[in-house]
Formats: structure tokens, sequence, C-alpha cells
């Protein structure tokens, strides 16, 4: 039987409630939401003279808890009109309406005994073949559907999002004793294409997959850091982003978390689990005992191992824990000598076989903790999963890791990884060194763009599945490129298509990169039949090379400036003007240059954590790249379906002239930066390149024609002019914006209202582009300009506000 989940029921509007219903409501499910009936009034009530009986007393619980979700930043929804999609109620009166969904999902308390009654109710209303699993990240599965009826059984089963459930992409499946196969093959397949998940089937072990492997790094962490006395300030330095794992690191991570939270799962793993090898490892250390009698949990309480404070003057202070002396102290600058060793290599893979050669105690501090995650995780296998990739899957998805610890143990050597652990006392499971035996030196390959791994009983290399649907970037770069400069790469994607991978720092768009765009769409249009333009790295692009604007206007080479702004433009209109379709694939961060390129590009496939842009105004001038001219065009598009011209403008002007970015694709909708109609949003982020490459091929073999250049752009000349002149000084004499803020907003006018024409006339795309680079050099020679460029400049700031 074929599967649709049209609505979903969602038990229990906590955090994690709220968080999964909203993330439903994302991907267009409608949601039921439910809690408990209050079982006494508060004063609010009491003073309305309400009673128990009352439906907004009785939906009092579940109403609160959505709109403080609602509220939080970052949001649990893509856009607010979402929310309407979801529909409160509470488990007396609306228990009922349970029959009418395809899943529920349960996420009360962590407490067997409460879900065990949750599920009894939910039995008496259940429709028999109805989905029905539990959030839970711990509790056995298999005791949580006992006394429940067969047709239960075989459609119950765990799924463990990621708090919060939005942006955290592991999705873990745990089948009870008599789940379903197909139920949970439907699982796996759904989390994926409409989750937009990693979807990871666990086994029914304490704390499944990610939170074992991650709550024992960290635990190990807390048991190590006393041994070579270090700081948190070093640790957080050690752990975070020089070895792609957040910028929170590890003590950070625990404040934002809940130390409470992970002391929790740690417990659970210790009582659960005394057969473990490195069982001494989930008992607290001393320190950790200590900030939980006196609630120093994170951010929740206010100090954690870090304390915000206000210092002299009312100034933000950020205090760090010491944890010899227990007491908070200043923060104090984490720098060594091996990560010095590292700054020239972009690339994080390949900065782990440097990390661990290290002299210092950073050297030191990376053998023990990999050497000891490597001989744990090897051992959790066949524990927790049979499969060494849905170890790393896990890791990466829900702990925000960059490479899996068996990736990483890869880049640095199996062999090598082995000897570290030795020199740690440390041993690897049989297994590993079984898998060398058969000559196996790795525990990833890849052949023909495909990823495989050892798999242990076979004791071989076998495809991983569940790659059909996607384009795996770095498994096709080396055998598939067909061009490249120190900017981008160009791959065959195959069908005809060609795809433009920016390589740049940050996927700054310069010379190289728009020579490399160029190169690409030459090739495309003489021997293949579309284009994209892609990369599967943390974020599409921060926008232009700013550096090499600065460096123009402080040299006065404005000949140079304007041939390069120029060709920046030249370079978005065969984006938009080529014989070939193409299609932009931007994430996460898109702005200046890379929002720009995306506008120009015949269809855009947008992933839906996509946050996009012009913001160039952050830097003193205005987008140059036909971001001006396009938000001029896009609004005169718009006047046929608006007869109030001018306050359409307007809005497009405050779009730009407000640098505001979306927090969502589909907020960049309504921000006018994206098209309805025109382009599309795909929530799992791997399938986007694969997803922008059909709909090259569909154009292509559409009959895809070059669209005529526009000559029809309707601009309103004085009119508007005068009415954003009169704004901006309404705005300098209020102080809302300084001199030279209204200097760039009056050439931004003067774009966007097509000159001092004297009656609204019909101008080209040309024209605009012409005034748009004119005004841009205008304010390159701004000496404030120039100071705020710098600025950014020396702060390594991307070119956003």
């Amino acid at each position: 039987m074929t599967r649709r989940i049209k609505n979903v029921a969602v038990i229990g509007s906590g955090i994690m409630g709220s968080g999964i219903a909203c993330h439903f409501a994302n991907i267009g499910v409608e949601v039921l939401l439910l809690d408990i009936v209050p079982r006494e009034l508060n004063d609010k009530e009491k003073a309305k003279g309400l009673s128990l009986e009352d439906t907004i007393v009785r939906n009092r619980l579940v109403n609160d808890s959505l709109t403080a979700a609602l509220k939080s930043k970052p949001s649990p929804i893509y856009h607010q009109k979402f929310s309407s999609r979801i529909t409160t109620g509470n488990l007396e009166d609306d228990i009922a309406k349970v029959a009418e969904v395809d899943w529920i999902i349960e996420v009360v308390v962590e407490r067997l005994d409460i879900k065990k009654k949750v599920f009894e109710n939910l039995e008496k209303y259940r429709t028999p073949g109805t989905l029905i699993t539990s959030n839970t990240s711990g509790i056995p599965i298999k005791f949580m559907s006992e006394g429940r009826s067969d047709d239960f059984q075989k459609h119950f089963c765990g799924t463990h999002f990621f708090n919060p459930a939005r942006y955290l992409k592991l999705f873990e499946i745990i089948p009870g004793p008599k789940t379903d196969s197909a139920v949970l093959e439907f699982l796996n397949g759904y989390g994926e294409q409409f989750l937009g998940k990693t979807s990871v089937v666990a086994k029914d072990t304490p704390a499944f997959i990610g939170n074992r492997i991650g709550i024992f790094s960290i635990m190990s962490l807390f048991h190590m850091v006393k041994e070579l006395g270090m700081t948190i300030e070093e640790v957080d330095k050690l752990s975070g982003p020089v070895i792609g794992r957040p910028k929170s690191a590890t003590f950070r991570t625990v404040d934002v978390v809940g130390l409470d939270t992970l002391v929790h799962v740690a417990n659970g793993i210790a009582e659960n689990c005394p057969d473990d090898e490195r069982h001494e490892l989930f008992k607290l250390p001393d320190f950790i005992n200590h900030m939980m009698e006196n609630k120093w949990l994170g951010s929740k309480t206010g100090q954690g191992f870090y304390k915000k404070i206000k210092g002299e003057g009312g100034k933000r202070e950020i205090l760090s824990l010491d944890l010899d002396t227990l007491d908070y102290r200043a923060k104090k600058r984490a720098s060594f000598a091996t990560l010095e060793m590292t700054k020239t290599i972009d690339n994080v893979v390949d900065r782990f076989k440097v990390l661990v050669a290290g002299k210092d105690k950073a050297g030191e501090f990376y053998r023990k903790t990999l050497s000891a995650l490597f001989a744990y995780v090897s051992n959790r296998i066949p524990e927790i999963t049979d499969d060494l990739y849905k170890i790393d899957d896990a890791m990466k998805a829900g702990f925000g890791w960059e490479h899996g610890p068996f990736q990483i143990w890869d880049a640095i050597g199996v062999e090598k990884g082995i000897e570290i652990m030795k020199a740690e006392g440390l041993e690897p499971a049989a297994w590993v060194h079984d898998m060398i035996a058969a000559g196996s030196p790795s525990f990833y390959t890849v052949k023909e763009g495909a990823t495989y791994a050892y798999d242990i009983p076979k004791k071989s290399q076998e495809k991983v599945p569940g790659q059909d649907s996607f384009i795996i970037l770095d498994n096709i770069r080396k055998t598939n490129e067909v061009f490249k400069n120190s900017g981008v790469v160009v791959e065959d994607l195959g069908d005809g298509i060609l795809n433009v991978e920016f390589q740049s720092k940050m996927n700054t768009i310069g010379g190289d990169v728009l020579a490399g765009l160029n190169k690409a769409i030459d090739m495309a249009e003489k021997d293949y039949q579309g284009l994209v333009v892609g990369n599967q790295g943390a974020n599409f692009s921060v926008g232009a090379n700013i550096g090499m604007i600065f460096m123009m206007a402080v040299e006065q080479e404005y000949d140079e400036l304007n041939m390069a702004i120029k060709y920046f433009q030249d370079s978005m209109m065969r984006m938009r003007y080529s014989s070939i379709p193409t299609i932009a694939a931007p994430h996460g961060m898109t702005l200046g240059g890379g929002c720009e390129l995306t506008m120009h590009a015949d269809k855009a496939v947008v992933a839906a954590e996509t946050y996009m842009g012009l913001v160039e105004f952050g830097v003193g001038v205005i987008p140059g790249g036909g971001g001006s001219k396009e938000m001029a065009l896009r609004a005169a598009d718009t006047f046929k379906k608006n007869d109030v011209e001018l306050n359409v403008l307007q809005e497009y002007f405050l779009t730009v002239g407000m640098a505001k970015v979306s927090t969502s694709a589909y907020e960049a909708f309504d921000l006018g930066v994206l098209l309805k109609g025109r382009d599309t949003v795909v929530v799992n982020k791997d399938r986007q390149i694969a997803t922008a490459k059909k709909h090259a091929v569909l154009l292509a073999e559409s009959g895809y024609t070059q669209p005529p250049k526009r000559k029809d752009v309707k601009v309103l000349g004085k009119q508007a002019l005068g009415m954003f002149l009169v704004g901006t000084d309404s705005m300098e004499a209020s102080h809302y914006i300084s001199e030279h803020d209204k200097k760039i907003a009056n050439k931004l006018a003067y774009v966007m209202a097509g000159g001092d024409l004297s009656e609204p006339t019909m101008v080209s795309e040309q024209y605009l582009l012409d005034i748009e680079r004119e005004a841009f050099l205008s304010l390159c020679t701004e000496r404030k300009t120039l100071e705020r460029i710098e600025h950014m400049l020396k702060k390594g700031k991307p070119l956003r506000n």
C-alpha cells in the first residue's frame, strides 16, 4: 500500500513537540497538536472570571507552548503563515480526532509509565494501520508497546528527532520487537525525502546511535580536560570549526543544550550499559556534580561553563568557569602552534594528519581524544548498528560534525589510527584488523561517483544505500572535471549538464570565479545542454570579493574598477541570456553577489535553509552586479498587478536599503529575491544538485530558447525619485540614518527610479545597469565607504551587514 502523510497528530507541546509540529507544517502537512488540560486557573484567568471548563483555559498549555515556540529565535518555522497549518487542542476534548490522522507522534515527558498511559488512551481512538511513533532519546522501544494490540505494535517504533527539529538533520528510527519492516522502510524514505533529514535506522540500545557516541565524546573530554590541564577556552578552540565542528564547540554547546539534559542522557547510559568497556567515563566528574548542585545549567539558568555579565559602563562581558577553582574569571585567549600549521589547509579533513602529529598540548589533545573515539566507535559495532556509515551519518546530522569518526580515521590512515590508539593503551575492535587483513585499507572508497563502505559480515566494500537521489560533488570532482581554475571547478553531471562549483574562500565571487562561470557557459553552449551553478560547501556564496574592490578604490584605479563591475554585470546577464538553461542552486548564506547570480538564472532550485539578500548597504555601496537593476525590474513587473506603483517600488527599495536577509527560502519570496512560479524549494539539501540537474534537463528537452533582452522595464522617474529623496531627508533629520547612509540611499533611489526622467518611461535592462554601475563607482570614491570596507576586511567579515 502506498502511504501518504496528509496530516499528523503530535502529542505533547513542549519545546520538542512544538518544534516537530512546526517542521511538519514547514513541509505542508496539517498538524493536530495536543497537550494535557490544566488542573488549576492562573491569575489572569481568575481575573477574567474564567473557569476550568472554558476552552481557552483547557487549551492554555498547548497554545502557550506553541506561541512561545513561534516567537523563539532561531524560528522553528520557515514562514510565520505556515503556523496556520497547526490546529491545537487537548487530550480530553480532542483526542478522538487522532482517528483522522495518518501518523501519531508521541512527544511527552521521558517517563515510561506516562508514555504507556498515553499509548493506552491513544489506542482507543487510533484507526488501525495508522503509524504511531515515540520521540524518545533513550527509553527502550520494546517496553513502550507492551500490552498493545498486534496492529499497534506492527505500526509502532521510535522516531527520534534532534532538537531543534527544523535545523538538526538526524532522524533516528528505532524498531520495536514487532515493527513491520515496511513501516521502517517507509519512515526511512519519508524522513529523507519529505522531512529533509538524514534517516538512520538504529538498534534499540540505550541512547541509540547519535547520543551514545556524542555523549561519550563529550564525557571523554570532561574527564580529560583536567588531566591535560586545559581551560574550557582551549578545549572549545580545539574542538570547534578547526576540525569541522560547530562554532559552539564543546562547552558552549553544553550551555546551549543544557547541562541537565546531557547529564540525564549520560546517567541513562551509565545505568543501562554496565558492560560498556568505557563505562567509567559516563560517571560524572566532580566539577559537573558541583555545577548541577548549583544549577549552573547553561543558557537556561544564565550561567554554565560561560556566564554573561554587564561590565563597566554596562558593556556585556562573557566570563569563563575555572574548572580548578570553580569560580568565574575573565576569558583567556587560546592559541596553539599546531593550529597555526593548519591555517593554509582549507579542506578540513586534510587537517587531521597535521593535528595528530602536533608536538604541543594541542597534538596531545587530538591524539588522546581521537584515539578514544576511534576505539569506542569500532567497539559499538554490532551493538548499536551493523553499519559503520550509520555512525558517521548520525554524528554529522545530529551533532553538526563535518566528518564522522570513521571518515576522520580514514583521513589519518587506518593503520596510523591504530598506532595512535596503542600509544594510548587502547585497541580497536577485532573487525578492524580483519578489514586490513582482507585487503581493505580504508573504511570508505569511491567508485563511479558512489560511496562504498566496508561491510563487516561480508568483509568487502559495499555501496552505501540511498545515494541514487543524490549527486555528491566530492565523489565526482576528480573523475568528471572538465575545467578548473583557482576560482571554480566545472564538472560534467551527465545527461548534457555541467555544474560550476565555486572554490574560493567562503565562495566569494571574484575575477577567477567570473572567468570560470563564463568559461562554463561557453562550454555548455557549444557541447552541452544546460548549466547548474551549485556547490556543497557550508554556504552558496557570501558575496563579491570586497578586498579587490577596496584595493582598486584605494589606488583610485577607477577605470579598472569600472571594468571589473561591468564584467560582473555582463556575467550575470550571460546567466540570463545564454542559449542554454541556467539553474542556480543556492543554500545557506546567499548574500550580495551570490543573491544577484541567483536572481539572474533561468531558475533557482533553493534549499529551504537559505539566508538570502542584497546586503551591500552594509559596506557603503549599492548592489552593483545587477541587483539594483533587477529589483527595479521586478518591481516594474509587479506594477501590472498593483495600481499603487509608488508603493510597490518603495517596498523593493526598502528591501535593498535595509539590507534585508531572509531566514528561509520561503521568506526570500516575500523579499522579491526569489520568484513564485519560477523558483522551487527543496527541503533536503543533499538532493539539491540532483534536483537542479533534473530541472536543467527538463528545460533543455522542452525546447529552451534564449529569451529576448528586456527593453520594456517601466521606471517612474522624478515621480519616484522625489518621493525617495523626501524620505531620506526626513530620516536623516530624525537621526535614523547618517549623512553617508543618506548618500547611499539616494544613489539607490536614482537607479530604482530610472534616473530623473520627467515622466514614466520604458527603458532597457542595459540602461539600468549603466546607471547602477555609475552609482556604485561614485560611492567607491567616498571616504566613509572605504572606511567601512577596511573595517570589515580587518574583522575578516564577508560582504554582509
